[in-house]
């Protein structure tokens, strides 16, 4: 499953983000977005090439309102990458594969 975007919701929030082992990209979206339709296939190119190192997750935001409040989502797609439970980077709107490996890749170093 670490090869796939995940989807969560907010009753596996905790245990899929805030426990997990590895860091997690959670992707912000919702089926009506378009910038979010431009960044899901992106989120599935990237997901197998970082097997192991980062998890890929989706959450739709209009199924679930209780992880995007708590973290302050006010614009879609908003993707937060989460380290031991903890926001370590918050990148909003859509961009190219390239511009969110770079991204990626520092957050993953730092």
């Amino acid at each position: 499953m670490l090869d796939k975007v995940q989807k969560i919701t907010d009753a596996d929030f905790e245990k899929e983000v805030s426990k997990s082992a590895v860091p997690v990209l959670v992707d912000f979206w919702a089926e009506w977005c378009g910038p979010c339709r431009i960044v899901g296939p992106i989120l599935d190119q990237l997901a197998p090439a970082y097997r192991g190192r980062l998890k890929i997750a989706k959450l739709n935001v209009d199924e679930n309102q209780d992880a995007p409040t708590r973290f302050g989502v006010m614009n879609i797609p908003t993707m937060i990458v989460f380290k031991n439970g903890k926001e370590a980077e918050r990148i909003v709107g859509a961009m190219s594969k390239s511009e969110l490996e770079a991204k990626l890749d520092r957050v993953l170093k730092g």
